[in-house]
């Protein structure tokens, strides 16, 4: 069970990654659908959706070609970010493996007492299990990541500090924690290698919520994303506050749709699976 468990985390981001620019080329297969990505003019994505949005904004292109060679391009296009995909799920995978970590989602609580839940279970753990809240996705639902016994610990008090639910999530390890240090290397040796391009729109970073155009910074921030919480609250209110009319979720799933509808239930967000 545990080479299957393995080997799954290895190949579902790459798929993962595949599967959301197959939803963009289905947007655009429809009706005024290049009209509407032609229009967006701002990108973002959760954890390794970031590296989708990166594709979709033209990070990941190589310099222009004939139209002739265009189908040519799009397949070298996609082959850049998905060996960065491939090298940063292996490097993940990696790192999970080296200690024994988890992730839980705890639905319910304000982002106050998240944290106090989080200092109440460190006080009970050793520094090597400690764990601390890696996604910031929305009001009442905060992922927290850290050692196997935080967790545990975490847990088992979340009812104390009336936490709705605690979800454990199906992940390797302990995502955007120090957990994930040892991939950091291997990833920045990969971007070095990497030519980034400029992006033609923002993309907006999960390290920090804000948007970045220069290629260097774009790879040192993606370095630095798997060991740092997804700051994807503060990346959506952004959006809207700044006035966000229309937006679109391109990939597996509706749980992109369904934070920002915790955010603002009155936003006009679509759906596109492939």
């Amino acid at each position: 069970m545990g080479i299957m468990f393995t080997n799954f985390f290895l190949v579902l981001q790459p798929a993962i990654y595949v599967t959301s620019l197959a939803a963009v080329e289905l947007l655009r297969a429809r009706d005024g659908g290049q009209q509407i990505i032609d229009s967006v003019d701002v990108t973002c994505g959760l954890s390794l959706g970031e590296y989708t949005a990166l594709a979709f904004a033209g990070a990941f292109s190589i310099p222009h070609v004939s139209r002739n060679h265009c189908k040519t391009k799009g397949i070298a296009t996609l082959k850049i970010g998905l060996k960065l995909v491939e090298l940063r799920g292996e490097a993940m995978q990696d790192a999970a493996d080296a200690a024994k970590s988890a992730m839980v989602s705890v639905i319910g609580l304000d982002l106050e007492k998240v944290q106090q839940l989080c200092d109440a279970a460190n006080q009970e753990v050793p520094e090597a299990e400690k764990v601390q809240i890696a996604n910031y996705l929305c009001p009442g639902n905060y992922a927290v990541s850290g050692g196997l016994k935080g967790v545990e610990v975490l847990e088992t008090r979340a009812k104390s500090f009336k936490a709705r639910m605690t979800v454990r999530l199906a992940v390797a390890g302990a995502f955007h924690t120090s957990f994930m240090e040892p991939a950091v290397s291997r990833l920045e040796a990969a971007l070095a290698a990497t030519e980034i391009r400029t992006p033609r729109i923002p993309v907006i970073s999960n390290v920090d919520a804000q948007p970045h155009a220069d290629p260097d910074t774009i790879k040192k921030i993606l370095a630095r994303q798997v060991t740092s919480p997804v700051q994807w609250e503060t990346t959506v209110k952004t959006l809207l506050n700044k006035g966000l009319k229309k937006s679109y979720e391109l990939g597996p799933g509706k749980v992109i749709a369904g934070i920002i509808k915790r955010v603002d239930k009155g936003a006009d967000i679509e759906n596109i699976g492939a």
